[in-house]
């Protein structure tokens, strides 16, 4: 290849690069909504993890409340965490 064979291939390289790059702008505006709310998610796990006496007043204040229906809910959670561990070992067991 001579030197304006490849000065051509580059243009046409730069060209080609320029399309794909605007492709991709548009083709990545359908992910903006979901990682903003990826983003929100993370910060509200955050803001928990700083904060976290806030949510425990409230589990109390909703025990306190709602005793029986706290006590249910709190047997549903334990058996799922329950039945969570022992597929996990099981699993892990069995691998």
């Amino acid at each position: 290849m001579n030197k304006t064979e490849l000065l051509i291939r580059q243009q046409m390289l730069v060209q080609k690069s320029g399309l794909l790059r605007e492709r991709l702008k548009h083709q990545s505006v359908v992910l903006t909504k979901p990682l903003w709310v990826l983003d929100q998610g993370k910060l509200g796990l955050q803001w928990l993890s700083d904060h976290h006496i806030w949510p425990s007043v409230a589990l109390l204040v909703v025990a306190l409340l709602k005793p029986r229906r706290t006590l249910a809910w709190g047997q549903r959670i334990w058996r799922v965490w329950k039945t969570y561990q022992t597929a996990k070992a099981w699993l892990l067991k069995n691998r």
